[in-house]
């Protein structure tokens, strides 16, 4: 995500280390469905291009880039592992571009896997995970809550690539991810998930045990194609009906009324914050 973490180069040669280590997925299970007994708020779901890019960007720079190109843009709500500062990024700034018609995507930096190449303000730790997961993903909800991103908003976490073959690290940062989407369900929010299609992605996509799994998956592939379902890389049946992103390009650098910024470019459809 646009040196939003880690070196554009590393996290190259972390994808394709990983990708070349990762066999075949096993069994897949249909896409879980969130459990509760309350009534949830209604999802706000956006289809259509968007952009992510490591800050958000001034109010200025979001009215003049507001052309109809892109509808929606990731903003980094949070997390030890967030790359860079968000000067911008206040409720006043979140209510201010929603009323101009952005859609927001919430995306949280978290604890990343201990078999990751490179350090991490925060790692999993396989004893503690559970209760890692469990924290970040109250702390998620708290920092997604403080923008004016209210109940029924997708929020997503985000995990960069490691190698999925490796069992004890792999194991460790599932429940990791099952104490955040517990975590973030339990206050109303739909939990998402965004990794790699060769990795972390595919981790989430293809456990064979699909309970207490985010139910929105943004994968990364960097195909260059503007699609959520053509290049769709796990079983046909998970995820459909609006739950699905692709990060298809990184690093595209574009200028809009006179605001230059670098952005990767995402298709989506799946669910937003809901603002206002």
């Amino acid at each position: 995500m646009s040196s939003h973490r880690v070196s554009r180069k590393r996290r190259y040669i972390a994808w394709a280390a990983a990708g070349a280590a990762v066999l075949a997925g096993a069994g897949i299970a249909a896409q879980n469905s969130l459990a509760t007994t309350t009534t949830w708020p209604a999802a706000k779901v956006y289809t259509g291009r968007a952009f992510d890019t490591c800050a958000a960007p001034s109010l200025s720079a979001m009215k003049a880039w507001h052309t109809g190109f892109y509808g929606a843009a990731a903003v980094y709500v949070g997390g030890k592992n967030r790359g860079c500062s968000q000067p911008n990024l206040t409720a006043s700034w979140v209510k201010s571009v929603s009323s101009v018609g952005w859609k927001l995507i919430p995306i949280y930096v978290a604890a990343q896997p201990p078999c990751q190449t490179g350090t991490s303000p925060e790692t999993i730790n396989a004893s503690t995970a559970a209760s890692q997961g469990a924290a970040d993903g109250a702390d998620a909800v708290a920092k997604a809550s403080a923008l004016g991103m209210k109940a029924g908003s997708g929020l997503y976490l985000d995990m960069e690539p490691y190698d999925i073959t490796n069992t004890s690290c792999n194991d460790a940062v599932l429940t990791y991810v099952r104490a955040w989407h517990k975590a973030v369900n339990a206050k109303q929010y739909r939990s998402g998930f965004y990794g790699f299609s060769s990795s972390s992605a595919k981790a989430v996509a293809t456990a064979t045990d699909r309970t207490n799994l985010p139910g929105n998956l943004w994968y990364a592939k960097w195909d260059k194609v503007n699609t959520t379902t053509t290049d769709w890389p796990f079983s046909s049946t998970l995820y459909t009906g609006h739950h699905r992103g692709h990060q298809y390009m990184v690093n595209s650098k574009e200028s809009r009324g006179g605001y230059t910024i670098t952005v990767d470019r995402d298709a989506w459809d799946a669910p937003v914050a809901i603002t206002g």
